[in-house]
């Protein structure tokens, strides 16, 4: 190999090796021609706020300072590359132009590019290849101890850690001297060649001033002016990693876990402990024998090796997506699903019957299915997502399932009003806590209130039909005995003004308020809860009361709803025909403990 001429390439230069080689005295005396295609890719790069661009000027100017003291002959030459050159150099069109100029001059290509020197050797031009051979420092590491989550870098500021436990995180001032800008900026460069030369390590984003970094369980992300103010290094790492089984969970959940959820929604806010969460669940699925893969940018869960992890394939999830589809793993884990096309990406997985499992950011565990109105049809939104895990303080704090049912919402009252009612169900004990539908040309999310308290329709009912009743009466109690039925207690005198000549006013109120109205005179108020039996006699379901109450007037209800007013008879009972729907009524709520009798 002949060290008289040179033509280093872009990678060589970045790398640092050529400075190396000059100072071993190696290239005493030789003439190195630097293509003007090499200083414009890395100052196009530098210009743009990349790494590799810093560290490629670095190393000529280095190069200047030694060429003197070691008879080393610089020259820049070679046409200056087109912008379109430059925009096409991933493709290797800046690499062409440093071949061609080896050629040229007849000197010896250097370079770190393994595909680079594969050209080279074929098109006949003298290379050398240099691979990494020595550890790169990586000093960003002793910045953490055994209790530390996260490292915060920033020039001009004292570094600080976050320690601790999801939940149990604590900021802390690691270092009592603020960094300058040449020491945070030897941090940033060895943290990229680090990733570079490292076999766990990636460069999973190279931006426009951020740079986006993975090296063994750390993920790093610098940043750089014009993007930030100044100088910022924040490097991650999780601090222990968890199975299900350290989560207190219960068998019921477990259970469909394993059998039944395949659309899952893990949603916490930033540091509660969701992709910790979500990894657990992939160990969990592949242990079961389940083949399981993930969709990541960056990639930083911490999985076992029979998991694949993927990310952004050209830079799109959709990509990714359509490689996946082909793949067909049983679950994927999709970390970090936040924009409209991740969602559509998720979707699309999950309807053609891949399990998924989505890590969002969310506050609350509503928020998590909020994400999803607008962005996936209302009606698909159970078979894309049927449960949805709430991580809060690094626990399970809330699991919802969600299903698809046709029924009038809760707070309307006419039968026709029916529709595709989404009900969000708290998972441990089937109580619907939210439904969504759509009401008019609007998605609506509405709380599914206490039962035994009147909904927010009822509560603006009872604030209409007072207003109307003071026309008549004083001081009316309302209660409610249906969702469409009242009952109005007055005094007995207030009784004939309020109803009207052949209840002229009391129909008018009605048909303005939509409700069935029964007055009764105030002492009616008094009926309580009596003791009862339910039992079925010949052809009749009786309600035993006592004789003691015969000849009394009795409410029968199921929870709040009115079912019957009836006298009960000389026997202490009220029968009712067995072959009727209101029998059926009333031993349904008997068996389930929802009747009451009042007297």
């Amino acid at each position: 190999m002949s060290r008289e001429k040179v033509v280093p390439d872009t990678s060589i230069i970045i790398d640092g090796k050529l400075s190396e080689l000059v100072e071993e005295g190696i290239l005493d005396s030789a003439k190195v021609f630097v293509s003007e295609a090499v200083v414009d890719e890395l100052e196009n790069q530098a210009n743009h706020g990349k790494e590799i661009g810093d560290a490629g000027l670095d190393e000529l100017e280095e190069l200047q300072e030694l060429a003197s003291s070691h008879d080393i002959n610089i020259e820049f030459v070679g046409r200056r590359p087109t912008q379109e050159e430059i925009g096409l150099a991933k493709s290797g069109r800046i690499d062409a132009l440093i071949r061609d100029l080896a050629e040229e001059r007849d000197a010896t290509l250097y370079t770190a590019d393994f595909v680079q020197s594969k050209v080279a050797n074929a098109k006949g031009i003298d290379c050398q290849f240099f691979e990494k051979e020595e550890e790169v420092s990586f000093s960003i590491v002793d910045y953490f101890d055994d209790e530390t989550m996260s490292v915060h870098l920033k020039q001009g500021r004292p570094p600080k850690a976050k320690k601790g436990m999801p939940g149990e995180i604590k900021s802390e001032e690691i270092g009592d001297q603020s960094l300058g800008y040449h020491e945070i900026d030897e941090i940033a460069r060895e943290t990229f060649e680090k990733a570079k030369s490292s076999e766990d390590g990636l460069v999973e984003m190279n931006m426009n001033g951020s740079t986006v970094l993975q090296v063994e369980d750390l993920r790093i992300v610098i940043t750089r002016p014009p993007f930030s103010e100044k100088v910022e290094i924040t490097a991650v790492r999780p601090v222990r990693k968890v199975g299900l089984d350290d989560y207190s969970l219960t068998g019921k959940f477990k259970e469909r876990l394993k059998e039944k959820a395949e659309g899952i929604l893990v949603a916490g806010a930033p540091g509660h402990g969701k992709s910790t969460f979500a990894q657990a669940l992939a160990e969990f699925y592949d242990e079961q024998d389940k083949v399981v893969k993930t969709m990541e940018k960056p990639r930083d869960l911490q999985v076992g090796g029979d998991i694949t992890q993927y990310s952004s394939l050209e830079g799109d999830m959709e990509n990714t997506g359509d490689v996946l589809l082909l793949v067909r793993p049983d679950y994927t884990v999709f970390d970090e699903v936040r924009k409209t096309p991740d969602f559509d990406v998720f979707s699309d997985m999950r309807l053609a019957g891949v399990g998924m499992i989505g890590v969002v950011h969310a506050s609350e565990a509503l928020d998590a299915v909020q994400r999803l109105i607008g962005r996936v049809e209302l009606g698909v939104i159970p078979q894309v997502v049927d449960t949805v895990v709430f991580i809060e303080d690094a626990e399970v704090a809330k699991v919802y399932k969600l299903e698809l049912t046709v029924k009038v919402p809760t707070g309307m009252t006419e039968e026709d009003l029916a529709r595709p009612v989404i009900q969000i169900l708290d998972f441990e004990d089937d109580s619907p806590e939210y439904e969504i539908y759509t009401y008019g040309e609007e998605t609506v999310v509405i709380p599914v209130e206490d039962q035994e308290e009147e909904t927010s329709t009822q509560k603006l009912a009872r604030e209409q039909l007072e207003h109307k009743l003071s026309r008549w009466v004083s001081n009316p109690n309302i209660e409610f005995v249906g969702n469409d039925r009242v009952k109005v207690y007055v005094d007995e005198e207030e009784i004939p003004r309020l109803i009207g000549s052949n209840g002229e006013n009391i129909h008018s109120i009605e048909d303005e308020i939509g409700l069935n109205i029964t007055v009764e005179p105030r002492n009616a108020t008094l009926k309580q809860s009596a003791g009862f039996e339910v039992s079925e006699v010949g052809n009749s379901v009786a309600i035993k009361v006592g004789e003691q109450f015969s000849g009394e007037e009795a409410d029968v209800y199921s929870v709040e709803e009115h079912l019957l007013t009836a006298t009960v008879g000389k026997n202490g009972q009220i029968r009712v025909t067995k072959e009727s729907d209101l029998a059926k009524e009333i031993l349904g709520a008997y068996a389930s403990d929802k009747l009451d009798v009042r007297i």
